[in-house]
């Protein structure tokens, strides 16, 4: 078979038939969209509301069916719908989301947020994640930016992730850390020109059906801000604790104080704040230059009753180190940046014991 394309999957679905509709789901404009990416396919079916359940059993069949593509390595199919049922004034409230989406043999997830973007967080997420393992523990780090995707190039790795004979994805390793991003699938300047349901359904993908286990915490470099992908994920995921990243800037703090806001409303434990960008010390002078201001994030942690976990500098290294994919905890373990990422991991690892 030639290179697996839109045209497959539509030969393929043109066996299903939806309820109540005349031909096949192809045919009867249920189809929203296709993305296919390295033998990943992502599909997306637009229903109405009051079909939501009996579609369900499409969704299935869809799945199923592309699945048996030789071509495939795994399929995502989501339902969408546009207008959301009117609500009935005696209508109850619906529960909350209930978190159903565990991992076996994953013991801790832990999710590293920022209320905007520009604070450094991958960087954290990336050098936290090296000294939980240097500590002993057995580390996963998953990219959720799906549009801005920089684990790949943080962490060195290049190779991208090998299907197991159950179909399921073997992340890619390196410095013993297992590593899934959709930077690993796509072109690194190729952009990603996706509908939310469609992120949402690779974000559940890369989660579910990818060959974690064992591990001790797996660490979720969430996207910035508190759009879908990180509502959703923290109502449907059993998130051990949040970590907010923000630089000391009055800017970066409000944004931070609502990225920790939207954790405390979906009942995911808050294990700190960290500050980034914390301060400048001048190669020539030796002088500290406080860039963002003094003491935000510290000051923050207070005002919000939450631990205080550290405060890591602006530093040239720090960012070196990043962009040539030998995180600084790994390439200079004895600098002092790499002490403070040390013992703010430590800090984590206490706090995850007594929640």
């Amino acid at each position: 078979m030639a290179e697996l394309n839109e045209e497959h999957i539509k030969i393929a679905l043109s066996e299903i038939t939806v309820p109540g509709d005349r031909g096949n789901i192809v045919q009867s404009g249920h189809l929203s969209g296709i993305a296919i990416k390295d033998g990943l396919v992502q599909i997306s079916i637009e229903t109405t509301p009051e079909k939501i359940e009996e579609m369900e059993e499409v969704r299935q069949l869809c799945e199923k069916k592309i699945n048996e593509i030789p071509e495939v390595l795994n399929t995502t199919v989501v339902l969408t719908s546009e207008r959301p049922p009117q609500a009935s004034k005696a209508s109850p409230p619906k529960d909350k989301p209930t978190k159903n989406l565990t991992l076996p043999g994953v013991e801790s997830i832990i999710a590293v947020a920022s209320g905007k973007g520009g604070v450094g967080k991958s960087t954290t997420s990336v050098n936290l994640s090296v000294a939980f393992s240097k500590l002993g523990k057995k580390v996963g780090l998953l990219d959720a930016d799906i549009y801005g995707p920089s684990i790949p190039r943080m962490m060195g790795i290049k190779d991208k992730p090998q299907q197991t004979q159950n179909k399921q994805l073997l992340p890619p390793e390196n410095f013993g850390i297992r590593c899934m991003s959709m930077g690993m699938l796509v072109a690194e300047e190729e952009p990603m020109i996706w509908r939310g349901p469609m992120v949402m359904g690779a974000l559940q993908q890369m989660l579910s059906e990818v060959e974690w286990a064992p591990l001790d915490i797996l660490v979720i470099d969430l996207p910035p801000g508190t759009g879908d992908a990180q509502l959703t994920l923290a109502q449907q995921t059993r998130i051990s604790g949040a970590i907010i990243v923000s630089t000391p800037q009055d800017i970066a703090l409000l944004d931070a104080r609502k990225g920790l806001n939207m954790f405390r409303k979906v009942s995911v434990p808050i294990l700190g704040i960290i500050e980034n960008m914390s301060y400048f010390i001048c190669d020539n002078c030796g002088t500290t230059h406080e860039i963002f201001n003094r003491d935000g994030a510290l000051n923050t942690a207070k005002t919000e009753n939450v631990d205080f976990l550290g405060a890591i500098p602006l530093d040239t290294k720090i960012r070196e180190t990043s962009d040539n994919g030998q995180p600084i905890v790994i390439s200079d373990p004895e600098s002092s940046h790499a002490n403070s990422y040390m013992e703010i991991a430590k800090k984590v690892i206490n706090s995850l014991g007594e929640t």
